[in-house]
C-alpha cells in the first residue's frame, strides 16, 4: 500500500512541474519598429573630404574668429547636423605647430568654441555638438611652410551615433 501512495505522489508531482509554465520563457515582443540603416562615417571626419555636406573650417594664423568663408560652409554644416538628428558631432580644434603646446591646446578650444556657438547659434542642438582640442598634436599636414601651416589651422567635424 506504501509503494502505491508513493508512486501516486510521484506522478502527481511530475504532472504539476510539466504544466506549469516558467516565468523565463515569457516571449516580449517589441512594440516599436526601430531603424536598423547602419551608418558609418570616415573617422577621419570632414578633414576625409568624405562626408558630404560636413567641410573642415580653416582660421587665420593666431585667431579663433570665423572668416565669412567659413560661416557660409557652417551654415551647410548646420543644415547636415540638424537633419542627422541621431548624430552627435565632436569638433576638434587644431593648430598649427608654432607657439607652445600649451598655447596651441587653448587656441584650439577657443576655435572649437566658436565654431560651437556659431553652429548653436544656426539652430542646432547643443546636445549634439561636443568639443575637444588637440592643438599642434594631429597634424593635417606635415611640414614647416605657410601651406602645411594654413591647412592645419582647422576644426574638423567627426560625427558618430548618440
Amino acid at each position: 500500500m506504501k509503494k502505491i501512495v508513493l508512486a501516486f505522489v510521484a506522478v502527481a508531482m511530475v504532472a504539476g512541474c510539466s504544466s506549469k509554465k516558467k516565468a523565463d520563457e515569457t516571449q516580449v515582443v517589441p512594440t516599436e519598429v526601430v531603424d536598423s540603416t547602419p551608418m558609418s562615417f570616415d573617422p577621419a571626419g570632414s578633414d576625409s573630404g568624405k562626408i558630404d555636406g560636413l567641410a573642415t573650417i580653416y582660421f587665420e594664423y593666431d585667431r579663433a574668429v570665423l572668416t565669412s568663408e567659413a560661416k557660409r560652409l557652417l551654415a551647410s554644416n548646420a543644415q547636415w547636423i540638424k537633419s542627422n538628428s541621431k548624430v552627435r558631432v565632436q569638433i576638434e580644434g587644431h593648430c598649427d605647430n608654432r607657439g607652445t603646446i600649451e598655447y596651441n591646446l587653448a587656441l584650439g578650444e577657443r576655435r572649437a568654441q566658436s565654431v560651437k556657438n556659431y553652429l548653436q547659434g544656426l539652430g542646432v542642438a547643443a546636445d549634439q555638438l561636443s568639443i575637444i582640442s588637440y592643438g599642434e598634436e594631429k597634424p593635417l599636414v606635415s611640414g614647416d611652410s605657410e601651406d602645411a601651416w594654413s591647412r592645419n589651422r582647422r576644426a574638423n567635424f567627426v560625427p558618430t551615433m548618440m
